[in-house]
């Protein structure tokens, strides 16, 4: 990657650190026990959610990918969401796909960390996200945990906190940021880059911030190309799109467009200093899975901690610019009133 690329990402991360995340001094990046694993039981937390069927399925295929042999999904614990219907009515159905692929479900957390290696948290619900991943750190598990990472930006930092002191390896992401042309442009396809458009789907569910239910997918995209240091916040609200400008440290502007009405799509425009990049599409989740898998093998996280975190932080942020009018909100205004009062 070019390395004036390399050294604004580094100077983006430090920063952000050093203001809002001063907690992950010494972030386990891996986890002695299960370094250069080759095999492993894996365990599902939540059936509310197509992302397990798909894992399941391409994990516990008669025949998996190079990749994934060795690692496969032997139980479920199939409870999400409790009130959420678009989640509840989901889970009967997604229960049955998985035990025909060979899954013990099981009907505790408690059960299933007694059974498996590591765990996929999937549940749809990001609110119970905390109560369960601190059942899971407690075991010394290694989780990957799906979007989004909590219900609350407040629950996100108690868990990644969490994870420090009971120095278990975690982390989250969205499948597209595993998009090739994403990829294109970190590896530095169009040179540095000068800033970034994407867009998304940002259906709404009133239990959540806005944009942590669905927009996280198109934030996530750019988040994966701009890298941390963005410093505030502009969202413009109607009832079908969400704009919101990110404003970086260095200048760089990057914005994200949220739609609920037309075509359900994702992707977006990169802008480097050697041209410009068309993003997408969007061709599925075996790529997430391979960083999964490798994050198993090795127990080094591929996303850190601090980029994750910024991520709910601008989506936060995006929350206050909607309920003060679209006024200029400060990531580090954000992230210090969110942070935990006490440490998990």
């Amino acid at each position: 990657m070019n390395q004036n690329l390399n050294r604004r990402r580094f100077i983006h991360t430090a920063s952000f650190a050093t203001v809002a995340l001063g907690f992950f001094k010494n972030f386990p990046k891996a986890n002695a026990s299960h370094i250069a694993a080759t095999q492993g039981r894996i365990g599902i937390i939540g059936l509310d959610t197509s992302h397990s069927v798909a894992f399941t399925k391409a994990l516990n295929a008669p025949e998996p990918a190079t990749g994934f042999k060795g690692f496969k999904i032997v139980a479920a614990y199939p409870q999400g969401s409790n009130d959420i219907e678009s989640s509840t009515k989901r889970i009967p159905g997604y229960t049955e796909d998985v035990k025909k692929l060979g899954v013990e479900i099981v009907s505790s957390i408690e059960d299933l960390l007694t059974k498996v290696d590591f765990v996929l948290l999937e549940t749809n619900d990001g609110r119970p996200h905390l109560e369960q991943a601190l059942m899971v750190l407690k075991a010394g598990k290694p989780m990957f945990i799906d979007k989004p990472v909590a219900g609350s930006l407040r629950d996100a930092i108690a868990i990644y906190d969490a994870a420090k002191n009971y120095n278990v390896p975690i982390f989250s992401s969205s499948s597209l940021r595993y998009m090739q042309t994403v990829q294109d442009v970190i590896k530095g396809k169009i040179g540095p880059l000068l800033g970034a458009d994407t867009f998304s789907p940002a259906t709404l569910e009133k239990t959540h911030p806005d944009l942590f239910w669905y927009g996280i997918h198109g934030v996530e995209i750019l988040f994966a190309m701009m890298g941390t240091g963005c410093k505030q916040v502009v969202r413009i609200n109607t009832k079908d799109n969400d704009i919101v400008v990110g404003t970086w440290k260095d200048g760089r502007v990057g914005t994200f467009r949220g739609t609920r009405t037309g075509t359900h799509d994702y992707g977006g425009t990169a802008y480097g200093e050697k041209g410009n990049l068309p993003l997408g599409p969007f061709k599925g989740y075996d790529n997430l899975l391979i960083q999964i898998i490798d994050f198993f093998k090795t127990g080094k996280v591929p996303v850190q901690p601090e980029e994750t975190l910024e991520i709910y932080a601008f989506m936060e942020a995006a929350d206050e610019s909607k309920r003060k009018k679209g006024a200029a909100i400060s990531l580090d205004d954000v992230m210090k009133k969110s942070k935990p009062s006490k440490r998990t």
